[in-house]
């Protein structure tokens, strides 16, 4: 028996022993290898947080979203998900079922019209203004009738009375810019949350915004309902603090520079995120979310030396169990300890707030209650300048906006410091011979400095000015007389702007379209037609390689080609089941560029003229429309599909780049003319 009490002890020290020694061999390996990334999921596991996953958002940003199976516009739908609150009910993904047809009753799938009809001046005045015209044609319509007036009031302005002196982006010369604008929350009311800011921002210029969060209130949300769990109710309180431009076309959105989201509850995430954004043209960016996480330490993550994302705590009460844990296993690691102050999320229902919204050298700077939260690099196509408008809106009170450090004159903007009035940049004569392909740009009243930049760059290509290949931009009227008498003066001098005369609006952009493929086959002769926008830049000797890559007499459809998208019915972007019965689109191209080659568009313009071409407000799912009218009656499309006609923004390699600003034209240009087909991926 004393034996074995003295076995016991050695075998007990003989087993302590073996755990110290794994214990301190563990510790050395923690120590010498980097374990940063594990250590910041593991602490975060430890401390309550369930929302890091690097992982997952990896996997998301890799998508590729020009894929043909993947529509553009459910990408969009993505960012704006919470935008505003009417249109938290929208489609996520091209999979979703559109609502049954029982849903809608039989009011809401009756058949289309045979007769679409041609839709120009003349044929809707000969029509019955009392009948009932559809949606499309009572909006062109009264396109045509201000567009008429508006031409009649541009004849009888004379040349010293043209306002283009004094045209200054909405502002004359005499007016002066204040370097200050207050307003109270009340007034903010009245202008429906809209605050102008005459000569936009420069770097240093601030704004501040006092308010109070709404407390939540419960809203329902169709796919919340579909799961197992919940009525599809949610608890929601967030606002939007918006720096806009000025819009380009009626009916389109003014492009938002700066989108600045709070969501204190009711993100997807369950957690309160501040998010930004852009959008150019009705498109979305991507989304910058700050979750609580901060951000990278590292320089290219940095803005203008701060953080795009502090670290917040999400509640004010830290369970002290898993500070404790946390703080145990940093030691046992041997993590250096240093004093960190965090911050709770800066919005608060019912609390008052102070924000500061700061114009940096590289981005904006928000900071709430004096502490800096997040930061915003400057987005491309966009400059200070171009911030004219303060739009504030959703579940707040607002108490009074203040801004300061304004510029007192617009430093950027005028016709006659765009436009530049040289012999060098005017187009040639149409040829009477057969040409390779016309380009038809479509472009906006306003549009001077981006026109001018294609003048510059891609319209300098060795087959342009050949005359092999023929460019002319495709603009309609503005409301305001003065851009008109601009636009005008510039089509004169220029000799590459036919002007359609209507007034300009986002949903008739199919019209544009139209008057583009009878300039090709009436005025020009050309083999092929290929339509863009005028923030497209195109490799011209490129795209006629690839058309001369396909037979002659095969005949062609060729860009960033979708298949089997499914319309939108809900949301901003609705399409009704009387404008689009159907469950998917045909396959059609991206509206930034494409080419038909001529036989498709004689078919479209006869179609056209015997009133038998079913008209479509999204343009480029209308022109997939007819060509697949065209593959099914006449003869086989050749579908050409390429990633490289960009939907969205530069990749290496492209044909088409979309989404590019002036200053990025000439860079592209510059490149190109190098022998270099690089992105200009600049801020």
């Amino acid at each position: 028996m004393t034996r074995l009490k003295i076995e016991a002890p050695n075998s007990r020290r003989f087993r302590l022993s073996h755990f110290l020694f794994g214990v301190a061999v563990l510790y050395l390996v923690f120590i010498s290898c980097n374990f940063t990334h594990f250590l910041k999921i593991v602490s975060s596991s430890l401390s309550g947080d369930e929302s890091y996953d690097g992982l997952d958002r990896i996997a998301i940003e890799d998508t590729d979203l020009t894929k043909p199976f993947v529509s553009s516009v459910y990408k969009d739908v993505f960012h704006r998900r919470l935008e505003d609150n009417r249109d938290q009910d929208a489609p996520l993904r091209p999979n979703n079922e559109p609502k049954k047809e029982e849903d809608h009753g039989d009011e809401s799938m009756e058949k289309i019209p045979e007769g679409y009809g041609r839709i120009t001046g003349a044929i809707l005045r000969q029509r019955n203004k009392t009948s009932d015209l559809p949606v499309l044609e009572k909006m062109a319509d009264e396109a045509w009738t201000l567009g008429l007036k508006a031409w009649e009031e541009l004849d009888q302005v004379g040349d010293n009375e043209s306002g283009e002196s004094s045209l200054i982006e909405g502002k004359t010369k005499s007016e002066s810019c204040p370097s200050w604008i207050s307003m109270k929350g009340e007034d903010l009311l009245k202008g429906d949350g809209l605050m102008s800011l005459p000569c936009g921002l420069a770097a240093g210029s601030s704004i501040t915004v006092v308010g109070t969060p709404h407390h939540a209130h419960k809203e329902y949300a169709r796919l919340r309902s579909k799961s197992v769990k919940g009525d599809g109710l949610v608890s929601v309180s967030q606002f939007v603090v918006e720096l806009q431009g000025l819009k380009s076309v009626e009916g389109e959105d003014p492009p938002k520079i700066l989108h600045l989201n709070p969501r204190l509850r009711g993100d997807w995430s369950k957690r309160p995120v501040i998010e930004h954004n852009t959008c150019y043209r009705m498109h979305w960016g991507t989304a910058q979310r700050c979750d609580g996480l901060p951000s990278e330490d590292a320089e290219e993550m940095l803005v203008d030396g701060f953080k795009r994302c502090e670290k917040w705590m999400w509640n004010d009460i830290i369970d002290p169990k898993e500070s404790k844990t946390t703080s145990w296993f940093k030691r046992f690691i041997g993590r250096e300890q240093k004093p960190e102050v965090t911050w709770p999320f800066p919005f608060r229902e019912g609390r008052m707030f102070v924000l500061t919204l700061r114009a940096g050298v590289d981005g904006y700077h928000i900071n709430v209650g004096g502490r800096h939260m997040t930061s915003f690099p400057y987005r491309t196509g966009f400059t200070l300048e171009d911030a004219t408008g303060l739009s504030i809106k959703g579940d707040l009170d607002v108490q009074s906006v203040f801004a300061t450090s304004l510029p007192t004159s617009h430093p950027s903007f005028s016709p006659q410091r765009v436009l530049e009035m040289s012999d060098a940049w005017k187009a040639s004569a149409l040829p009477e011979h057969p040409i390779r392909l016309f380009i038809g740009v479509l472009s906006a009243s306003n549009h001077f400095a981006e026109r001018m930049a294609v003048r510059k760059t891609w319209m300098q290509s060795a087959a342009i000015k050949s005359s092999d290949v023929v460019v002319r931009f495709f603009v309609a009227l503005n409301p305001r007389k003065e851009v008109n008498a601009v636009l005008r003066k510039e089509a004169a001098y220029f000799g590459d702007i036919v002007i359609l005369p209507f007034m300009d609006r986002y949903e008739l952009v199919v019209l544009k379209t139209m008057a583009i493929c009878e300039f090709g086959i009436q005025n020009v002769t050309a083999a092929y037609i290929m339509k863009c926008d005028d923030d497209t830049f195109i490799r011209v000797e490129t795209v006629l390689k690839k058309i001369e890559a396909v037979p002659r007499k095969k005949p062609l459809y060729m860009g960033n080609l979708n298949l089997l998208h499914r319309p939108l019915r809900n949301g901003k972007w609705a399409v009704t089941f009387e404008e689009w019965p159907e469950a998917v689109y045909p396959p059609y191209a991206n509206g930034p560029a494409y080419i038909i080659s001529k036989d498709i568009v004689t078919f479209i313009i006869s179609q056209h003229h015997d009133g038998r071409l079913r008209l479509f407000k999204m343009e480029d799912v209308s022109m997939g429309m007819w060509v697949e009218k065209f593959n099914n009656t006449v003869a086989a499309v050749q579908y050409s599909h390429y990633w490289k006609f960009c939907q969205y923004g530069c990749m290496e390699g492209y044909f088409t780049a979309h989404y590019q600003s002036p200053r990025q034209m000439v860079c592209l240009w510059d490149k190109l003319s190098r022998g270099r087909a690089r992105c200009c991926n600049f801020r």
